[in-house]
Formats: C-alpha cells, structure tokens, sequence
C-alpha cells in the first residue's frame, strides 16, 4: 500500500501540490500545469526525498481536458495516478472552512492517503480512442448548437415581425446548414477512424447486432469503457451511468423502493434510456419487448421497467463483447450465469 501521496489540485495554467508521508505534511509546491514542469517536479521531489516510486501515489481530481500534462508526466515517470471525482472529495472536507488551491492540495492528498486502498489508477487512453472521445464530444456541441438555432426558427416565426423574422430566419438556416456540414465531416472522420481500427470497428459491429443499438451508439459505448477495458462486467458500467437500483432503508420508518442514484453519467443514461424506448415499443418482437410487455401486463411501474430494460441492454454489451458473439438471448443468460453478474431486475 502506498505510504506517499502527492495531492495535486489542478488549475488552466498551473497546478498546486501537497506532499504527504503517511498523515505528515511534508512539503507544498505551485508547478506550471504543462508536461515537462511536471515531471522535473515529480523527479526533483523522488530525489529530494529519497521517495521509491513503487511507494509514491499521485491524487488529483479529475477536471476534463486540464489532466492532460498530468496524465502524461505520470505515464512517462512510471508514476500511480488516481484521478478521483470531485464530488467524493468536496464531501469529506465539507466540515472545513475556507478554500484555496493550497489547501485544496492538502484536502486532495489527505483523501488519497485515508482512501489509497481504493485507489484506482488511470491509465492514459490509446490515441484512437482519445480521438474517437474528442470526435464524439465535438460532434455533441454541433448537434446540441443546431438544435438551438433550429428552436429559434420553429419558436419565433409567429412572435416577431414578419420583416424582422424573414431576415433572421436566412442567417439561421444559413448556421444550421454549417453545422449539417460540419456534422457531417465528423461522421465521416467517424468511419474512417473505425475502419482503421481492426478491434474498435470489429467491437462495433459486435454491438451493433443488439435490438436498439445503433452505430453512434455503439461508439458511445466504445469510447465510455476505453474500448471496454475499462470497467470489469456490466454491472459495475450500470452503476457509472446511473441505471443500477439501490436500496434505501433506515430502522423501521424508512422503506422507500429501490431506487438509482443521481450520481450518474446523465448523457449516457439518457442514450441508453432512448436506446430502451426503441427496443420495448418495436412492432416486431424481440427479447426485450417481451420482456416490456411481460411486465406491464403484470402491473409493474413502465418507466422501472425501461430502466431494467436499459440495465439489461448493457450487460448485453458487455457480453457480446466478452464472448466476442453476435446477439442472441442465450450468449446474455451463459455470461451472466459463467461470471456470477447479479442479473438486472424490478421489484
């Protein structure tokens, strides 16, 4: 178990270190948030300190594309790094007062410390799956720019003056005919990325022979699980993304329903939740649909049994992937049963 935690609280332009030998504050330190400050500063504290790297854990929060030099410098000095949800953090420093980066260090290298035993360390994506990731977001932000301007040109035709409106109206479809173009450049950069890529292409092609599953989504899925090595089955991917129910009880007055946390991928929940819609309203039967009308017949709440429907759907994945199988109901039922899963269900 790791005995030295350096605490990094990261920032656009720089980043605010706190070294900590076992519950000592040994020393803090300001370094620029780029690749080569930050591993002269990791290899001028190993050698300060006589610190092995086998004994050393790096903790910093994870704050999107700024833990880039971070991830980077760690890789190349052969350095642990966890790189932990914020939330987590901010709720065991929440009795202590005031902020700062400095102090933020200290709080970030003190929680690693107290929780090093479940440390998980992160391990810097392959560059096609980075791209992949980057592709995918940017594709996001013109998709969600072009629904705005779209609502704008649906919303304001009968509230603005007819002259006014005419002239808006052709400076958006202008806009929202960049952003078709744009998207569609992405799509093809898609495509090309997953032809190129045997195993990312072979993984897509695998998901998409599931009911409801389509090529972006398939992507998604790919680019969420680092090409699905990043979670271990299904079950620990439905916890991520927000569709695993837990239960909440207290003493003998609380008996609330299973229910799911809001501490979830809300994007991917909301992918997965369109993806369940599609497949338990089919015309033509399948797997879950039957399932769907099984359990409505029976009486159960719909929106509960979409979310089975959507937890159901990610064990799926995981499990033509692991079994390297196309779709069929009993490739699910053996991988859940081989691998222990707890199967998805509704009370």
């Amino acid at each position: 178990m790791k005995n030295t935690v350096i605490g990094i609280d990261i920032s656009k332009k720089s980043t605010d270190w706190c070294l900590m030998r076992g519950t000592e504050v040994v020393s803090y330190h300001r370094v620029d948030n780029e690749i080569a400050a930050i591993e002269g500063q990791l290899q001028e504290l190993m050698d300060s300190y006589l610190i092995d790297r086998c004994e050393l854990m790096v903790c910093a929060e994870h704050t999107g594309h700024y833990i880039y030099p971070l991830a980077i410098a760690c890789q190349n000095k052969h350095v642990d790094l966890w790189l932990e949800n914020g939330y987590n953090i901010k709720c065991e420093a929440r009795k202590e007062r005031g902020k700062s980066d400095k102090e933020d260090s200290r709080r970030i290298a003190e929680y690693g410390y107290k929780n090093r035993q479940d440390a998980r360390y992160y391990s810097v994506p392959t560059q096609e799956v980075a791209a992949l990731e980057s592709l995918l977001a940017e594709r996001t932000d013109y998709v969600v720019g072009r629904a705005k301007l779209k609502g704008q040109l649906q919303d304001q035709k009968d509230y603005t003056d007819p002259a006014v409106y005419k002239a808006k109206a052709k400076r958006l479809r202008k806009l929202i005919r960049q952003y078709d173009k744009l998207i569609s450049e992405i799509e093809q950069e898609l495509e090309r990325l997953m032809r190129e890529n045997e195993t990312m292409g072979h993984q897509a092609a695998l998901l998409e022979t599931i009911p409801g599953v389509g090529r972006h989504t398939a992507m998604r899925m790919i680019a969420a699980t680092k090409g699905f090595t990043l979670f271990e089955n299904g079950r620990q991917f439905c916890c991520y993304a927000g569709t695993a129910p837990f239960e909440y009880t207290s003493g003998t007055s609380i008996r609330s329903k299973n229910r799911v946390s809001q501490r979830a991928d809300k994007s991917l929940k909301a992918m997965l939740h369109l993806c369940a819609l599609t497949v338990a309203r089919r015309s033509n039967p399948n797997h879950f649909s039957d399932y769907y009308q099984r359990k409505v017949y029976e009486g159960k709440n719909p929106m509960s049994i979409l979310n089975a429907i959507r937890s159901k759907l990610v064990l799926t994945m995981f499990a033509v992937i692991r079994t390297d199988q196309p779709y069929s109901p009993e490739i699910v039922h053996n991988y859940v049963e081989k691998f222990s899963i707890k199967p998805i269900a509704i009370s």
